[in-house]
């Protein structure tokens, strides 16, 4: 967890110079078992590009296109489904908690702190609770990012949804956010 720097001296007008302030905290999770399944991805690729270089098959063209186009989707699937989910980086700023998947970020979710009505540490959050890696829906549970077992975060939401994602460091992220619904609350509060 990072702390505010202290506030800027005043500058001629008597007010702070604005500057930028830092995340109030940053975390991670990463699955390096997912690597294996994206080098399984890739033999998909592989195999349909050598199908499609070395073919010799004398039952036409058509069996030739669909066993090259189906091993080439097939592994360019895997690889971006696994790869989307090797890591997860989430991020709770002064209004929101973001959370972006893989190294493109994509796919991303961005959660803003007064749609959040609780947050909660999550002990043990796996694969086989929510069907398997990845961004997950289940009726009954709500929506998460699982990229490993572990450790991970639940937000309750005022509509009612939950959202759970894996994260190291759970525990300091809802402290953060918890302290964050506290300032909403009372800044909602003074305002009243």
């Amino acid at each position: 967890m990072r702390a505010f720097p202290p506030e800027p001296p005043a500058h001629d007008g008597g007010a702070p110079a604005l500057a930028p302030r830092p995340a109030l905290w940053t975390g991670r999770a990463t699955n390096r078992v997912q690597w294996l399944l994206a080098a399984g991805g890739a033999a998909c690729v592989a195999l349909g590009i050598e199908l499609a270089v070395d073919s010799n098959w004398t039952s036409g063209i058509a069996p030739l296109l669909m066993s090259v186009i189906g091993c080439v989707a097939a592994g360019l699937l895997v690889i971006y489904g696994t790869l989307a989910f090797v890591h997860v980086a989430v991020k709770v700023d002064d209004d929101s908690l973001e959370v972006r998947c893989g190294h493109i970020g994509l796919p991303r979710r961005r959660i803003s702190l007064d749609d959040v009505v609780g947050a909660d540490f999550a002990p043990r959050v796996t694969p086989r609770q929510w069907g398997g890696w990845g961004y997950r829906w289940r009726p009954e549970k709500g929506t998460a990012v699982v990229v490993r077992r572990g450790e991970g975060l639940v937000l309750r939401l005022g509509d009612g949804r939950v959202f759970t994602v894996t994260v190291d460091d759970a525990e300091a992220a809802v402290r953060v956010i918890r302290d964050r619904l506290r300032l909403l609350g009372a800044a909602k509060h003074a305002e009243a």
